[in-house]
């Protein structure tokens, strides 16, 4: 009976090694110049019966655990306008299919091949920000080991939709996002993994094209199960793709000039306030900043939903040379055509030139005004050689033509009670209508030298009053455009820190 046994036994252990020869003999049966290639005859044992259609495990109730992995390789373009994002990946996926399993010691020791992707089953993985077909290359092939493991490793170019933040632009970090899932495996049928650990993922910029606008920083990674319908439910791996743009060209091209002219504005008010060429050289500039405002729009990105913090800036800088010019034109105003104003009223002359200096620590008024002092005075120097009694050549005409001056005034006496009240003889020979006349010329001088003197001391004072205020206005306009600056050049430190 034992011996029987084992003949039996050995009979059907021949009998299954025929078999198996013959199958593989049968799925290999190729003639010609393919008889003993061992690749094709493995591609025909594979595909002997292969259903590409339908999910490749033997046990319905066994999931599917695809192994994704992400590596960015360049950043093609951002869209801020549309909301676009377009990057060059390389992307891979591994699975396990059940029924592409092979004996290596039947092939030669051939322990993986490649094969057409359109001959094996392949999830239906897609990437839910998807808004335009890149132009992606084609890989017809994946390889499969002899396991059963399948890997499809492809490079995408990748169109995806993308929230854009650009306030802090050009100092702006980008999070955009690249949601992995099956569009119609549930949990049940299709779950996703990671091929790498998240830390190897996160931190490996191994294959990013560094050269461009945009530096990538790192890549998160994020597992979730969701449901649409509380009743079947869906796995997705999202990743999350960091950026940074690099500032140095919009920093050169766009902050450096706007700051030189501002710079320039601010120089601009060490010019006379009373010189015509400060309102010039204001206007000027802020025709040469219009200038550039429309140069560098198309270089600024324009949404729908906000303004970056620059685009505010050179609204600002605009505003503040627009007031800084106002400013000029009010102070020229008042320290040109004094002769037509009146007098300095005496509240504004005590709170611009006597509080004003003490409290801002102006030079008194008296240094502001001092080389507009005629030296020496005019009137001064026309009275003494007028009708000064030390420079006149006809000393008794001369004091003759005071006194009687002075008695006209009076509205009384005469000539004779003047030369009797002066202890002189009375002249042999008068002509009253001479002196008459030159008495009414001499007054009508005087008159007019006393009311441009009067003029030119409200003339000095409305001076005063404009340099003391140009003063004050040029301080105030300096503390807001550095304190301005101080606040814009923090944020932006903090953001390119950050």
């Amino acid at each position: 009976m034992r011996a029987s046994s084992a003949w039996t036994a050995l009979i059907l252990l021949f009998i299954q090694g025929a078999t198996r020869a013959c199958t593989v003999k049968k799925s290999g049966s190729s003639t010609g110049r393919f008889a003993n290639a061992t690749l094709v005859r493995l591609s025909e044992f594979l595909s002997a019966g292969y259903k590409k259609g339908v999910r490749p495990v033997k046990d319905w109730r066994t999931s599917t655990i695809v192994a994704i992995d992400l590596m960015v390789y360049s950043i093609l373009n951002v869209d801020e306008k549309n909301q676009v994002l377009t990057t060059y990946v390389w992307y891979r996926q591994s699975w396990t299919d059940e029924f592409l399993v092979w004996n290596p010691e039947d092939f030669d020791e051939v322990k993986q091949v490649s094969l057409p992707t359109a001959n094996v089953w392949v999830p239906d993985i897609l990437i839910n920000e998807f808004v335009d077909v890149g132009k992606s290359p084609d890989i017809p092939y994946v390889y499969v080991t002899h396991d059963g493991l399948v890997r499809n490793y492809k490079p995408i170019q990748v169109v995806t939709a993308c929230t854009l933040n650009i306030y802090n632009f050009p100092f702006d970090v980008q999070k955009c996002s690249l949601t992995f899932q099956s569009w119609l495996h549930t949990i049940d049928d299709i779950n996703i993994t990671l091929m790498r650990s998240p830390e190897e993922l996160r931190e490996d910029k191994s294959v990013f094209m560094n050269q461009g606008e945009w530096e990538l920083l790192h890549i998160l990674s994020n597992y979730k199960i969701f449901s649409v319908d509380n009743d079947d439910y869906y796995a997705e791996m999202k990743f999350h793709v960091v950026i940074r743009r690099r500032p140095l060209f919009y920093t050169v091209n766009l902050l450096l000039p706007s700051m030189f002219l501002m710079v320039m504005d601010i120089v601009g008010f060490y010019l006379p306030p009373d010189s015509g060429e400060r309102v010039s050289f204001k206007i000027t500039l802020l025709l040469g900043y219009s200038v550039f405002l429309i140069i560098v729009s198309d270089t600024l990105p324009a949404t729908a939903i906000g303004t970056p913090l620059i685009g505010v800036y050179f609204v600002v800088c605009m505003a503040l040379l627009v007031i800084s010019l106002t400013e000029t034109v009010l102070i020229v105003r008042l320290v040109h055509k004094q002769d037509l104003q009146p007098p300095v009223p005496p509240w504004l002359k005590y709170l611009i030139l006597e509080r004003a200096p003490v409290l801002f620590c102006i030079h008194r008024k008296s240094r502001l005004c001092s080389n507009l002092t005629p030296q020496p005075p005019d009137l001064e120097l026309y009275k003494e050689s007028s009708y000064g009694t030390a420079q006149c050549p006809l000393h008794h005409t001369c004091e003759l033509g005071r006194r009687r001056s002075h008695l006209d005034r009076e509205g009384g006496g005469s000539l004779e009670g003047v030369l009797l009240g002066l202890g002189r003889p009375l002249p042999r020979d008068p002509t009253p209508p001479v002196m008459d006349n030159i008495l009414q010329e001499v007054t009508a001088i005087r008159h007019f030298l006393e009311k441009r003197d009067r003029c030119r001391e409200v003339a000095k004072e409305w001076l005063q009053v404009g340099y003391v205020l140009d003063v004050l206005l040029f301080r105030v306009y300096l503390v807001a455009v550095v304190a301005y600056s101080i606040t814009l050049g923090t944020l932006w430190s903090v953001w390119q820190v950050a």
